[in-house]
Parts: structure tokens; sequence; C-alpha cells
């Protein structure tokens, strides 16, 4: 018998490349109609469904509405900006008072030795059209939904203002006095449980999928890790951002999981290939 967890990473309006989106990823929208229509295909096998949204204020560490130049310039989307960027005020929080908050923070980011800040345009802001669900799967969840008698847990990531969140388990540099950023162990566990199928859609794949991913690999036991398939083509890397996207895939197929279209795992569960 089929049975399928699905889970879907930030599948939202200001991440695909349709009108008016904030940070369109190109190739999302259709990455999403795909994910819809295994939805739609897969509904009487998918037992739990879980969606992440990416979820901001207005004004926030990673985007360009908390930056300046130090002559109050607008900082350009896309800038990269490290700790000495702010300690010599080649940019600076508009909120002044936040300078040493900030020449903390992005110290703690870059010793991670993965990451360095990025600007990006304000996405994602609750309450906004660019923080709803791409308008085919939100149909095809509420269509399971109804055929299930089931929901789909949506879970917010990203509400901090003063840490960035790529993963759907933890901020990049969690706070100690903020649960929201530090690792879900909850979300984890429950993607663990069971001897059903773990597939993943979502975007970005070379951000938030990659991510997610990571924390996956390194908390899920093996036995998840190799029932667990990553959907290649309902996910798409941020432009510039291939390679990292190649990575991830590569790196999720030597850690044991499956990578394949929609229609190869579809037709696999068809003929029973994937049974649990």
């Amino acid at each position: 018998m089929n049975r399928i967890r699905l889970f879907v990473i930030d599948p939202q309006n200001d991440f695909m490349d349709i009108a008016d989106a904030a940070l369109p990823v190109s190739g999302a929208n259709a990455d999403m109609d795909r994910l819809a229509g295994f939805v739609q295909t897969m509904t009487s096998s998918i037992v739990d469904l879980v969606v992440t949204l990416d979820s901001h204020s207005s004004v926030g560490v990673e985007r360009t509405t908390f930056w300046m130049h130090a002559d109050g310039a607008a900082v350009s989307p896309f800038t990269q900006i490290k700790a000495v960027d702010v300690e010599d005020s080649t940019y600076l929080p508009r909120n002044k008072s936040l300078k040493p908050q900030v020449i903390e923070y992005l110290r703690s980011l870059e010793a991670g030795g993965e990451r360095t800040l990025i600007v990006w345009p304000v996405h994602c802001v609750l309450g906004t059209w660019g923080h709803n669900l791409q308008g085919l799967l939100a149909q095809s969840i509420a269509d399971w939904e109804y055929a299930t008698g089931r929901t789909c847990e949506k879970v917010l990531k990203g509400l901090n203002t003063m840490t960035e969140q790529y993963s759907a388990f933890r901020a990049e540099v969690p706070s100690g006095d903020d649960p929201r950023t530090q690792n879900n162990s909850v979300l984890m566990a429950r993607l663990q449980q069971g001897s059903n199928w773990l597939v993943v859609g979502g975007e970005a794949l070379s951000h938030c999928v990659a991510a997610s991913g990571k924390d996956m690999f390194s908390q899920m036991s093996q036995d998840r890790l190799v029932k667990t398939i990553f959907l290649s083509d309902c996910m798409s890397p941020v432009a510039g951002f291939e390679a990292a996207g190649k990575r991830f895939l590569n790196e999720a197929k030597e850690r044991g999981a499956l990578v394949m279209s929609s229609q190869e795992a579809i037709s696999r569960f068809a003929m029973g290939i994937m049974q649990t």
C-alpha cells in the first residue's frame, strides 16, 4: 500500500515567476503546478500534508527596508553585507541603535562558514497576497482536505526580524530567548515517524529547500532518509545559485534519499515499486 507524507516548503506567491511576485524564482510556478498535479493524483495515498510558509514583517535584518548606506541611500536587493561592512559604516541599519546587535549577529552568522547576509527584496509579508499559497497548489490542498477529511498543517517560519531563517526547522542564528528560532523538533519528529514515504517539494531549491534538507540529513535516521523523495521538477534554484541547487541534490543522493520527477514518482507508486 502506498502511504505518503508530503512536505512542501514555502510554495508562496512571492516566489512564483508570475506578475507582482516580489522574489520570483524562474520555473517556480510550473513547479507548483506539477506539485498540485501530484497531490491531485496521489490524494488517496497522502496520509499527512505539511506546508511551511516563509513569514515576515515588512522590515527585518535580511531585507532592503532594514538597511542604508552611510549617506542614507537605499541598499540594493541582493547586496551581501558582512560584519566588517557595518563596523566601518559602509552599511548601517536604519535604526542605528541596532548596530551593535547587528554586528554580533553577522559575526555569528559568518562564523558558521556557510553564509553571509544577503539583502533580499521585501517578500512574504504576513497578511499580503505574496504570503499566500500558489493558487493551483492551494486548490489541490483544499481538495485533498475535503476528500480525506484531514487537515494540512501550515507552519510559519522566519517570524523573528533579527535573524534569517531558510530552513523549515531553525533560524540561521537561533536566539536563546525565542523558541521560534530554535530547532523545531516537533516538526522533525512528525516527518520522521512511520514507515510511509516522505515526499518533498517547494521553493527555492538553492536556499530554503536545501537548508531544510541539510537539517533533515543531520537529524533523521538513515531508515527515514532512504524512504525520502525529493521531487526534482517541483523545486527550482534562485538565479545565480544553480550550482548550489545541484550540490544539494547530489548530497541528497549520497545520503541515500531518492531524487526523481513527480511523474516518475507517480509511475513508481502506480506500479507498486514504492510500497510502504
